[in-house]
């Protein structure tokens, strides 16, 4: 299972940090990914990261302004979202992949619950 967290309501500017705790098994060989979506529209992909950290993906739109880490030790990941927008509100959910193919896509193995992010203009 995977439990992320960290989201809440901040002003646009601010930041905030995501977790993603995994139980039950351990995700240390899968690449681990965020998306999110907001209301009315498809869920999107934001960054990847895979398991030995060597190969980070991300979004154009958060290039720059949000970075993906993770701690195989802890079975967890982060993305640590600094400058954000107005446009970044949506429900962010972690994901989990067993192989390095697609990660931008939603094509994932494992999904978290998500968690809210709302930025406020």
């Amino acid at each position: 299972q995977l439990q992320a967290s960290g989201g809440g309501l901040v002003q646009a500017g601010g930041s905030l940090r995501l977790s993603c705790a995994a139980s039950g098994r351990t995700f240390s060989s899968y690449v681990m990914g965020w998306f999110r979506q907001a209301p009315g529209k498809e869920r999107e992909f934001v960054a990847a990261v895979t398991w030995s950290g060597a190969s980070i993906f991300y979004a154009d739109s958060v290039k720059g302004r949000f970075s993906i880490s993770r701690d195989n030790a802890k079975n967890t990941v982060y993305l640590q979202m600094s400058g954000l927008k107005p446009e970044d509100t949506a429900v962010y959910y972690c994901a989990a992949k067993r192989t390095i193919v697609e990660v931008t896509r939603p094509s994932y193995d494992y999904w978290g619950q998500g968690t809210q992010v709302t930025v406020s203009s």
